[in-house]
């Protein structure tokens, strides 16, 4: 997104008629605009419309994007929208309409074209103008065998072929495909292993019922990665860049106050050990290097634990190994970082205390960042079986355990050692 681009949607976000800055902007650039902006500014975008400002934007959309549009009007609305258009395009967005949004119908265009094996390039040249004279958009085209899908023609065959001595058949490429009703996710994955390929969309008896291009998955892709980056840090997923300052009151302070109190679990803690701390008062500068160390493998541990859980790779009845590997990794970790903090602080302070403080802190470290490994890996698992969502859950929990037991591992050594 451009500099220009991105002030654009902001002034819209923020203006109480978004339709007045929207609609001074060039048509051309409606489209884009509009589909850069987050969910519940379109719905507001286009409940400030007027309907006439309406039918001239969706007049310009493909079908599956006014079907978008649509989704943010009411009932009246939509169906006095849909008889400004042509029979053809309301047939396809009517069709459209009656999808979950987040399924493979629901993201799937009508862009299409279906040949048989036997014909000729000539006849398929012919039906691929037809399409692109009615609807102005260059179609996939899908070749099947007595109903059956086989693959896809490439556009290019139509330019390169010899029409006397090959058939379309010699062309065919395999085509990826996936059920209707499948969700997002799975058309994700999809897209994954057949990166830069249509996939096509089969009914129940798989027969074609649509196609997915790439660029019809971009806007989903975003608010999928989006979506991962609030679930690890505790923001709503509905929450935009663009919201206002009520709203993003509203949906944090609840996070914010659970984490409070979990921050005073580990003030309680150091405020047990308040006379070592007077005592040897370098302390203090070497606790947030031990709780924040431990926060940061906690994290780790709990992203590669939560990532298999949602492939399907783990459980906590099939955990175990998960834990153990995390915990090796901590202690090793803890060790590998705990000689240069400990080298450090005997550095600077070894007039005073020789190697005492250094094997304090590197003593804790190691503590601190297996403590870290098994409640990074555990607190996802047991949150998934009791039914929580690991990712929007675990965080708190994780690094509540390396500042409690951490602090308490550290101080409770000082205490031990150095007085």
């Amino acid at each position: 997104m451009t500099q220009q681009s991105a002030d654009i949607q902001e002034t819209i976000a923020m203006s109480s008629a978004p339709s007045d800055p929207f609609t001074d902007l060039p048509r051309n650039e409606w489209r884009d605009v509009f589909f850069g902006l987050p969910d519940e500014v379109q719905e507001v975008l286009v409940a400030d419309m007027s309907r006439t400002e309406l039918e001239t934007f969706i007049d310009r959309l493909d079908p599956d994007e006014v079907t978008d549009v649509l989704g943010f009007t009411d009932e009246e609305t939509r169906e006095a929208l849909l008889t400004t258009l042509d029979s053809q395009r309301r047939e396809k967005i009517d069709f459209l309409l009656s999808f979950n949004p987040e399924s493979a119908a629901g993201l799937m265009n009508l862009d299409y074209v279906t040949v048989d094996e036997t014909r000729k390039f000539p006849e398929v040249t012919e039906r691929v103008r037809r399409f692109e004279e009615r609807t102005g958009r260059v179609p996939t085209i899908f070749v099947t065998d007595d109903g059956e899908l086989q693959g896809e023609l490439p556009g290019v065959a139509l330019s390169i072929a010899d029409d006397a001595s090959e058939t379309i058949s010699d062309y065919v490429q395999e085509t990826p495909h996936i059920r209707y009703d499948r969700d997002d996710e799975e058309v994700i994955e999809v897209f994954k292993q057949n990166r830069e390929r249509a996939v096509a969309v089969l009914d129940e008896d798989d027969d074609i019922f649509g196609v997915i291009h790439a660029e019809d998955l971009l806007r989903m892709l975003e608010d999928a990665r989006g979506e991962t980056l609030y679930e690890f840090t505790g923001v709503a997923e509905e929450e935009s860049v663009l919201d206002g300052p009520g709203a993003k009151v509203r949906r944090r302070y609840k996070w914010l106050i659970l984490n409070l109190g979990t921050a005073f679990m580990a003030a309680a803690v150091v405020g047990l050990f308040e006379s070592t701390i007077a005592a040897v008062a370098i302390l203090a500068a070497y606790m947030p290097v031990v709780a924040g160390m431990g926060g940061n493998a906690g994290t780790q541990a709990m992203a590669v634990t939560v990532r298999g859980i949602s492939l399907g790779e783990v459980s906590l009845s099939t955990g175990k190994r998960v834990v153990f590997n995390e915990v090796i990794a901590g202690g090793v970790n803890g060790l590998i970082t705990g000689v240069l903090v400990a080298a450090i602080a005997i550095a600077f302070s070894y007039g005073e205390f020789g190697l005492l403080l250094g094997a304090v802190i590197g003593i804790s470290m190691v503590a601190n960042l297996v403590i870290a490994g098994f409640f990074g890996a555990i607190t996802p698992l047991v949150l998934d079986r009791i039914g929580f969502d690991p990712a929007t859950s675990a965080t708190i929990f994780i690094t509540t355990a390396t500042d409690v037991l951490g602090f308490f591992v550290f101080l409770g050594l000082a205490q031990a050692i150095l007085l």
